[in-house]
């Protein structure tokens, strides 16, 4: 990323837009599915543990506590190095490939599904759990079909290596190394 002091007015104008944006959108959109629709179907009240493994609500805090930086990093990656917003909207200039995108390459949406299973297994609801898959599954579809092919679209071969190299959803355990620009 370039010094503060040498980046154009358009440049600053952009970042501070796509910050905004950024920051609306992960109001709207993760706050939504992540926070809304679980309260609204649980009202946050706790059940029994699934099959009466009271660990399965340790398991869930720790997905949700594991999970909050990772989308919190990740959307501020967008902002401040691609550019752009998560919302199409306002796409990123940059292809986004470090912090967690070394490791996986849909942070967001892996770290949004983890907190709504793990709201699951700490409330012990069933029905969380299956709006849970259903959310993954939804999308799972709108990766293929609408997310990667405009990535391949937008940013070629950048992309094309880059999912050479890093996994759509179970997370390397070393991260990649893009030879092409410096590690973060």
């Amino acid at each position: 990323m370039t010094p503060p002091e040498q980046t154009s007015p358009q440049t600053r104008t952009r970042r501070a837009l796509a910050i905004l944006g950024t920051v609306m959108f992960l109001v709207l959109a993760p706050g939504f599915f992540v926070v809304l629709i679980p309260y609204w179907i649980s009202r946050w009240q706790f059940q029994p543990a699934f099959l009466g493994f009271t660990s399965f609500r340790v398991i869930g805090a720790i997905l949700i506590i594991a999970s909050a930086p990772v989308l919190l990093e990740s959307f501020s990656r967008f902002a401040l190095e691609g550019l752009g917003t998560p919302a199409p909207v306002f796409p990123t200039q940059h292809l986004v490939v470090k912090g967690f995108y070394r490791y996986v390459r849909n942070p967001m949406y892996l770290a949004v599904v983890s907190m709504v299973i793990g709201q699951a297994l700490l409330f012990g609801n069933l029905r969380v759990l299956a709006y849970g898959l259903f959310a993954f599954l939804i999308t799972h579809v709108f990766v293929l079909t609408y997310e990667e092919p405009k990535l391949r679209k937008t940013f070629g071969a950048e992309y094309e290596t880059f999912c050479a190299n890093v996994p759509r959803w179970i997370p390397r355990v070393a991260p990649w190394r893009n030879e092409s620009q410096p590690t973060a």
